[in-house]
């Protein structure tokens, strides 16, 4: 497990398998990112930069869901006598953060 976001005392936990898939779709962004650049360098047409962009900010997007998805898990099967609807509320937080 892997700790990604303590804010107003929520830990979250990311399960490793989720770790690698988040890994990839950022690695992929990333290279998503370098394409937009190469492309505003030689001075591609706007309506494919800003495509281009759409498809940065959706893989973003899922790699962020992917994270939350895996803390929600961990939210719902706490420990007994852990205050799930706080869990609840801070991972929709988290959740709404990305919309």
């Amino acid at each position: 497990m892997v700790d990604v976001a303590r804010r107003e005392g929520l830990q979250v936990q990311v399960d490793e398998n989720a770790v690698g898939d988040v890994i990839k779709r950022l690695r992929r962004a990333e290279g998503q990112i370098r394409g937009v650049i190469g492309m505003l360098e030689d001075g591609r047409d706007c309506a494919e930069v800003v495509t281009q962009l759409a498809a940065v900010s959706r893989a973003l997007d899922r790699a962020g869901f992917k994270i939350i998805a895996s803390g929600l898990q961990q939210c719902v099967s706490g420990a007994p006598g852990e205050d799930q609807k706080a869990n609840l509320d801070q991972m929709e937080k988290l959740f709404l953060s990305l919309a």
